[in-house]
């Protein structure tokens, strides 16, 4: 072995001789070939010799920690013949000595990290032992599960799971799956992580099974079993309730739960997977409210359809079924009811008068429960009683509704209720002829009993108050029987300690003090409480305390329910106790109870006014609510009404600013006019100047009159030179110079007069202005402004129409431009369609008269070639055709020459 080291680690270069070396060292260790050959012998003892001899072999090679870090680093060498080899013998050394070997790779640099590679290997030989190597590396630990889990390992699993067909897969399927199972399996850390990643959701397409469930092949059957198994790791009731909790929520969303009751409810399914089935469906709706809700909608494809739980009960009692199908369909029923009082009611309310089927179309689940306790299989009758005694757990209202249940036992006899009828039963012991244990029967009803009279003291007065039950418990109680019998007098001293504790004395002849006496005279406190520990000193006892999930070799070892033990420690040392105390102590302690009582009963009623304080604040914290909402909403409204206030002054300065302007400009055109009030002298100085122009008026005005008046002389002195005859052409003219230049004057005068008057008129209008002005020589600049702002505005209206209609045109003539523009590029395109289509015509003519020259050409040789002949034979050719091919040829050599040229 240290030769074959040390070529591992001087030969790191010849990946051959590393191949060997590695395979030698497998064949070494590995116990693989030994136990084949074992198999053909005879010999018992050789296969510890071989375990011893390989393991032997193991400890040698990892006594030094370097041997498997330069494995290792083997391991990481992409040559198949080396990888592949190392990786089988890491395997080896891992079956052989585990734990160690786990710890030298958790505390080498990159160790698992190196391992993880492999998984991502192209070859499938390589990658599938790679699967088998870290199931090995994965085994009872936390720490290398944690970062194989961080490695994406759950990813690349899964993925080859769906690669080789899910379920349908090969053995690689096989491997993936348990080492899924070794990554999750009791490690909180790693189940988290692979909720929180959604890959509960990629499990569902694993359960996807068609309606042909004939022919599964055995590999398939046992990649559904682990898949299934894989499901219930993941809820698994030891896990903690917070992290199952979500993943059954996880389970529901995504379909998952789904697709197991339709598993649940196939025809063709196999049996293992069929039992397995409904163990994970009860795993799945354990403790889940909206998951058990689901479930109780579920109805098996029957005409008429019925209930699933209605079905499955029917396995349960028929005792034709295999065992280990009434074993898991009565964990189903026990997850349904488990913290599910919607559920236990429902099953309650089947049993109660009023809600039987009078018809008798349909079985009930209470109807199947009753005749499953008092058939004449033992089996039959503990399950029942079993699954009847969930309906009741933690439930005083049940218990109480259940004393209701009447049932009739035979024609013309009156109904015995459902209480009466176990007594009964009980008290009847091995008179009635059973299939099954002895024992089992009697034990499932006073589990039954048990259950259903705890915390309930109305059930207690009515068992006390039929007078057979107490001496019959005594009797069963104080007699040695043997090891079979135990078991039931340790129940039966149970269920007399209930009737004692849980005794309100409401009955004269069973009061506390009474029985206590009565134990005292025919038991004796001491037996009484050694036949009480012999429930908890039973090795059944024991079993079904470990785990909820009822499992059970044989149907007679089903003797003892999980939550039955845990009532059994509650109950079993208060009952001891109470046995012990003296009568004035059960006076005192029933003093402290009236107290206890009194104090719940404050407690209640503070609780109610707490209740209904707290329905005040709500009430008042949506009003405040409201009144919130409606404040902002008005907050919001006054917000606004500022800011549209804040732009109503904004304009106004604006105005107002735009006002000041005016003025201004105003003020720069005239010499007088102040805002804030007008001078006396400037008023004066203007009256001057009115009275100045009106004197100027005046004498334009005659000198007017005295050009109208010469005008009419002309006038009249022209009429008269036109009605003389004597008169010459040369006078005519001139004085029709003269009038024309009189008429011109004349227009001018008249125009300059109009323009005068217009000033006049301004003038006039000024002046009173300024009289008014003068009356009220300051005016307020509140008045100004408005009646200023009143000016401004209308200019602006004024010039916002202006524009508008400025606007306008332009828009209407873009609209003609665009119209124009579009016509004109259509136009354009429909030239240049003609131009394309004119340049196609010239192109094929042009290609249509170099093919025209081509066979012009070619005719030519041809004719010319003839004519050669034809002069050849002797034959004459015309004179003409010489002189045209002369002509030609005249033309083809000064065509030649030109080109020279």
């Amino acid at each position: 072995m240290e030769h074959l080291i040390h070529v591992l680690q001087t030969d790191r270069s010849d990946s051959e001789i590393i191949g060997y070396a590695l395979d030698t060292l497998y064949n070494v260790i590995s116990n693989d070939l030994e136990e084949e050959e074992q198999d053909d012998s005879e010999e018992e003892n050789s296969p510890k010799q071989v375990d011893d001899l390989g393991s032997q072999f193991t400890e040698i090679f990892i006594k030094q920690q370097e041997n498997v870090t330069l494995l290792l680093t083997l391991v990481e060498e992409f040559d198949f013949h080396v990888r592949w080899p190392g990786v089988k013998l890491l395997t080896s050394l891992l079956k052989q000595q585990g734990p160690q070997v786990q710890q030298i790779i958790l505390v080498s640099p990159m160790g698992v990290s190196r391992l993880m590679d492999l998984l991502a290997d192209s070859r499938e030989v390589i990658r599938n032992d790679g699967v088998l190597l870290l199931q090995q590396l994965t085994k009872s630990n936390a720490a290398i599960q944690k970062i194989v889990a961080f490695e994406n390992a759950f990813e690349r699993l899964l993925d080859i799971i769906t690669e080789e067909g899910n379920s349908d897969g090969g053995i690689v399927v096989e491997d993936c799956l348990l080492l899924l199972q070794n990554l999750l399996k009791n490690n909180n850390s790693n189940q988290n992580f692979f909720k929180e990643g959604s890959y509960i959701q990629r499990m569902k397409p694993w359960f996807e099974v068609g309606d042909d469930n004939c022919g599964w092949s055995a590999q398939k059957v046992t990649n559904l079993h682990l898949m299934l198994q894989l499901v219930r790791v993941l809820v698994s009731p030891t896990n903690p309730p917070g992290a199952t909790s979500s993943c059954q929520k996880a389970m529901f969303h995504c379909g998952l739960l789904q697709q197991l009751c339709t598993i649940l409810m196939a025809t063709g399914v196999p049996a293992d997977i069929l039992f397995e089935t409904i163990n994970t469906v009860s795993e799945v709706i354990r403790g889940c409210q909206m998951n058990q809700d689901y479930f109780a909608s579920v109805n098996a494809p029957s005409n008429p359809p019925r209930p699933a739980i209605v079905v499955l009960l029917m396995s349960m009692v028929n005792e034709r079924q295999p065992f280990v199908l009434r074993c898991a369909v009565l964990y189903c029923f026990q997850c349904f009811l488990y913290k599910n009082q919607k559920g236990q009611g429902e099953i309650v309310s089947t049993l109660l008068p009023s809600t039987i089927d009078a018809t008798g179309n349909s079985v009930s689940a209470g109807q199947l429960l009753c005749g499953g306790l008092f058939s004449t299989d033992s089996l039959s009758n503990w399950c029942a009683a079993v699954a009847l005694a969930h309906a009741l757990q933690e439930n005083a209202t049940l218990k109480e509704q259940l004393l209701r249940v009447q049932l009739a036992t035979s024609i013309g006899n009156p109904p015995v209720s459902l209480l009466q009828q176990c007594t009964n039963i009980l008290s009847q012991g091995d008179k009635i002829d059973r299939r099954g244990s002895k024992v089992q029967t009697r034990v499932g009803l006073l589990m039954l009993l048990c259950t259903w009279l705890s915390n309930c003291s109305i059930a207690v007065t009515h068992f006390l108050h039929n007078p057979a039950n107490v001496p019959f418990l005594t009797g069963q109680i104080a007699e040695n029987l043997g090891e079979e019998e135990q078991l039931v007098q340790g129940l039966c001293a149970l269920l007399l300690g209930i009737s004692i504790y849980y005794n309100d004395n409401s009955l004269e002849n069973y009061r506390k003090e009474k029985l206590k006496q009565l134990i005292e005279k025919r038991i004796g406190r001491e037996n009484f409480i050694e036949k009480l520990g012999f429930i908890s000193k039973h090795e059944l006892y024991s079993r079904a305390a470990q785990k909820p999930q009822p499992s059970f070799s044989i149907p007679d070892h089903m003797m003892f329910d999980h939550e039955f033990t845990k009532l059994v420690k509650e109950l079993e040392g208060v009952i001891s106790k109470a046995i012990y105390k003296s009568s004035e102590e059960d006076k005192k302690e029933e003093e402290v109870k009236k107290t206890l009582e009194q104090h719940d009963n404050i407690v209640t009623h503070y609780k109610k006014v707490i209740r209904e304080q707290d329905q005040e604040l709500e009430e008042l914290k949506q009003r405040v609510n409201t009144l919130t909402s409606q404040n902002e909403q008005l907050q919001a409204t006054v917000t606004q009404q500022v800011s549209q206030i804040q732009q109503h002054k904004d304009q106004y300065n604006l105005l107002k600013v735009q006002l000041g302007k005016d003025t201004q400009h105003h003020n720069s055109h005239s010499d007088t006019f102040q805002m804030n009030g007008i001078q006396v002298e400037e008023v004066s100085k203007l009256r001057d100047e009115l009275e100045e122009w009106k004197n100027k008026h005046e004498v334009l005005q005659g000198q007017l009159r005295e050009k109208d008046s010469v005008i009419e002389k002309l006038k009249s002195s022209q009429l008269e030179i036109g009605t003389t005859e004597q008169s010459s052409e040369t006078s005519k003219s001139g004085s029709l110079e003269h009038n024309n230049e009189l008429q011109k004057e004349l227009e001018m005068l008249r125009t300059q007069v109009q323009l005068q008057a217009a000033e006049i008129s301004r003038l006039q209008m000024e002046n009173q202005k300024l009289q008014t002005a003068g009356a009220e020589p300051v005016v307020a600049d509140s008045g100004a402004v408005a009646v200023n702002s009143s000016e401004l505005e209308g200019r602006l209206q004024q010039e916002i129409k202006e524009l508008k209609s400025e606007v306008k045109a332009l828009s209407e003539e873009k609209e003609s431009l665009k119209q124009h523009l579009d016509s004109s590029s259509s136009t354009v395109a429909i030239l240049q369609d003609e131009k394309s289509k004119l340049q196609q015509e010239v192109a094929e003519s042009k290609k249509e008269q170099d093919d025209l020259l081509v066979l012009l050409a070619d005719q030519d040789q041809k004719l010319s070639a003839l004519k050669i002949k034809l002069k050849d034979l002797g034959v004459p050719v015309e004179d003409e055709d010489d002189i045209e091919s002369g002509d030609q040829g005249d033309e083809d050599e000064d065509g030649d020459e030109e080109e020279q040229d």
